[in-house]
């Protein structure tokens, strides 16, 4: 594939050539798939050829971090939209533990079930992104947070989005019901003109949430630092990765700073929810905060009594014997 091919809509081309995505294999009009120009070495564990290894070893790392804000959201008992964005992160998550595999080429691309694999990945992709948009519009409070009706309707089009998106994508890769591999355009559309919707929206939407319901305009960094981690990602894969690849002798590629990025993005999405969520301490379980606000105003109250008079507290000594 020459890296010479320009970007054409509908077209796997261009953008293979500059980036190994997971559905590149599976593409175009050979049997092997779109190739790269540029990707990283492969390195062997044992027996087993480990294909994108610090990609890889990024997307573990992805997952601890994922963990670690799972477990903080999770402790905001009361917090706005807290079951909402859950979601979004347990769908992240099984979204970076199935690339492992994928990009590890632990599951071989020539192997029959990589491309169900990757159908699923790229269903799970668009899925997360759709619930990213969604999640956009909780703060506007159009269906109370937290409800079964809220959370069947982000689940339930979540995963109506991921069923169809994969259904298209398994039908691409097998040319079957009409789809072929050689012209992947509904999956084209779907990956990226979908995807960069689903962004722009959120985006847009939250922009507007702070500007009209808050008065602190902080948050607005938060979204513009996560914005530019994801465009980013965006331009090194597709614009510098090959670059990137030779530059550093096929140690890294687009790919890697690709999904820094990204996991960079995610950080300022919890980020920016954590930033205007706040805990209503009072119904809060386990909260030191609630704590130490009771042990001041227990000191408050006896500096007051002391100084109207009364004794101070007095404390209690254990006996010993001298």
């Amino acid at each position: 594939m020459s890296s010479n091919s320009s970007l054409a809509f509908g077209k796997y081309e261009w953008i293979c050539s500059r980036g190994a995505l997971i559905v590149c294999p599976l593409l175009g009009e050979t049997d092997y798939g779109i190739e790269p120009v540029c990707y990283s070495r492969n390195v062997e564990f044992g027996r087993t050829l480990v294909f994108q290894p610090a990609t890889s070893f990024l997307h573990i790392c992805a997952l601890l971090m994922v963990t670690i804000m799972i477990l903080h959201i999770r402790s905001k008992y009361t917090a706005v939209g807290r079951k909402e964005i859950l979601v979004f992160f347990y769908m992240y998550f099984l979204e970076e533990l199935l690339a492992i595999f994928l990009d590890s080429a632990i599951i071989p691309p020539s192997s029959d079930v990589y491309a169900w694999f990757a159908a699923i990945h790229t269903g799970l992709t668009c899925a997360t992104f759709w619930c990213l948009l969604v999640n956009g519009f909780v703060g506007f409070q159009v269906v109370e947070d937290g409800t079964p009706l809220s959370l069947w309707f982000l689940q339930g089009s979540s995963a109506v989005v991921g069923i169809i998106v994969g259904l298209i994508a398994i039908g691409t890769f097998k040319d079957a019901a009409g789809l072929s591999s050689a012209t992947p355009t509904g999956l084209w559309v779907l990956q990226f003109i979908f995807n960069l919707a689903c962004v722009v929206i959120y985006i847009v939407a939250q922009l507007l949430l702070v500007w009209r319901t808050l008065d602190d305009r902080w948050p607005i960094g938060d979204i513009l630092f996560g914005t530019a981690f994801w465009v980013i990602g965006q331009v090194l894969l597709y614009g510098f990765s090959n670059s990137i690849c030779d530059a550093v002798s096929h140690y890294l590629d687009g790919t890697f700073f690709h999904s820094l990025c990204t996991l960079f993005a995610v950080m300022m999405v919890y980020k920016y929810w954590d930033s205007i969520t706040k805990e209503d301490l009072e119904f809060s379980v386990g909260s030191k905060t609630a704590a130490w606000d009771v042990k001041e105003s227990l000191l408050d109250e006896d500096d007051r009594s002391y100084g109207q008079g009364a004794y101070p507290p007095q404390k209690s000594y254990s006996s010993y014997g001298y």
